[in-house]
């Protein structure tokens, strides 16, 4: 009898808490978490509307959520500084690099399938990249250079890590950036030429030489874009199709796109950038030949490092879906050891000196925890056009800061409200 008594009392305390476990796995907008305190986190209204203010900053989507609950979600200044459209938090970002963590998904949902293998040379998939040169020297009067054989095969875990040796066009260093420029290489978000693909433009980087030996060191570059294009040729399906059917659609992502709807546009925050007097000017497309316009643009091209446009809440419900280790609102992307290889160290060395990297992340370490307010194994990234995102698992924590300007004089803004929404937190 005692045993039947304690066996519907566990089979009670299960259903009861099993609805919760679910519901608890999507975010929620209501309610109140005991865990914050309410009056400092609401501090961070008075410091972006100081920057707004003192025209160090136009506008800005912040997006904090803690313990599945939505914490913080504000939108401040403009969209648009010359017309006077006020920000809304629905409104849309140009992402740039934060793409990168979507393109990660993607290759770990292959991987899962047993479609590829991490350490697999990319020239399984893509015959152009067999055989490799590393750059020897470079003649800066002329851009003539002189190459070795790579040592050893890109392989995917190179292009998740960013230790390939393939540079960026535009940021990258000198004597890559005139190599690049001089063969035609550009970056991903809006820059590819009209009706280029991903392979065409693959292909042609594969003809170019490496920055340095695979594995041996830790250089920002296309390796995203590359690791785009094995998604394709080995899904058969375009990046933008890939990633609406099965990261976006299942996980209710509605407003994230490689090319935006017309009836999306209107939603589009303006970029911007400074002048010489660090004064904030638009965007024009003169610049660095980039057309902020791109996101409206239709494309082939789909960069699966730079070229996604999303809103804070749809970037926020990506990231939760890692938290919850794979799986959002009943819907399964990852297995949790996937996720968890994700974000787990990958290399034998600090890739910036401070903190560790894995698989399309930077992880706080130790350090890096005695640094600043992220825990250790916080991980995160941010892009070209001023967006940053960080997970915090051990404070089970998702932070976004959405502003669209660079360079920016006054970027210590989002430090500062990192620093705040720790100091709001009681656990």
């Amino acid at each position: 009898m005692k045993q039947l008594q304690n066996l519907i009392k566990y089979a009670f305390v299960f259903l009861l808490v099993l609805p919760f476990s679910l519901f608890a796995q999507t975010i929620q907008t209501s309610g109140k978490n005991a865990s914050v305190n309410e009056d400092r986190m609401a501090k961070i209204d008075g410091l972006v509307q100081q920057y707004i203010q003192q025209h160090w900053l136009n506008g800005a989507v912040t997006l904090v959520v803690k313990d599945n609950q939505v914490v913080q979600y504000k939108a401040y200044g403009y969209a648009n500084e010359a017309t006077k459209q006020l920000m809304q938090r629905t409104d849309l970002f140009r992402i740039a690099s934060q793409t990168k963590a979507v393109t990660a998904v993607a290759i770990m949902q292959l991987y899962e399938a047993g479609k590829l293998l991490l350490d697999e040379p990319v020239s399984d998939f893509i015959p152009a990249y067999k055989s490799m040169t590393v750059l020897k020297s470079f003649n800066e009067k002329d851009t003539t250079y002189t190459t070795e054989p790579a040592k050893r095969p890109i392989t995917i875990r190179d292009l998740l890590t960013h230790t390939s040796g393939l540079d960026y066009p535009g940021i990258g260093s000198a004597s890559m950036k005139a190599i690049y420029a001089k063969a035609g290489i550009v970056p991903g978000f809006g820059l590819a030429k009209q009706g280029e693909t991903l392979l065409s433009a693959m292909n042609a980087l594969a003809k170019l030489p490496l920055a340095h030996q695979p594995g041996e060191r830790w250089t920002y570059g296309l390796n995203y874009d590359l690791l785009g294009c094995l998604v394709e040729v080995i899904s058969g399906e375009s990046l933008s199709t890939y990633f609406q059917k099965h990261i976006f659609e299942p996980i209710g992502m509605q407003h994230t796109f490689f090319n935006v709807p017309a009836n999306e546009a209107n939603r589009l925050v303006v970029a911007y950038t400074e002048d010489s007097l660090h004064h904030i000017i638009p965007w024009k497309k003169t610049m660095m030949g980039v057309d902020p316009n791109y996101p409206i643009e239709k494309k082939t091209y789909f960069s699966g490092g730079a070229d996604l446009t999303s809103t804070a809440m749809d970037y926020a419900t990506f990231l939760q879906m890692l938290l919850n280790g794979g799986t959002y609102n009943g819907h399964t992307l990852l297995s949790p050891r996937s996720v968890e290889m994700m974000i787990s160290n990958q290399l034998n060395f600090k890739f910036n000196g401070e903190n560790d990297f894995g698989l399309g992340f930077e992880i706080v370490s130790e350090m890096g925890a005695a640094h600043g307010p992220r825990n250790k194994g916080s991980f995160a990234w941010g892009g070209f056009w001023g967006t940053t995102y960080w997970v915090d698992p051990k404070a089970h924590l998702v932070g976004i800061i959405f502003t669209q300007q660079t360079p920016n004089s006054h970027g210590d803004i989002t430090q500062k409200i990192q620093d705040m929404i720790y100091a709001a937190l009681k656990n």
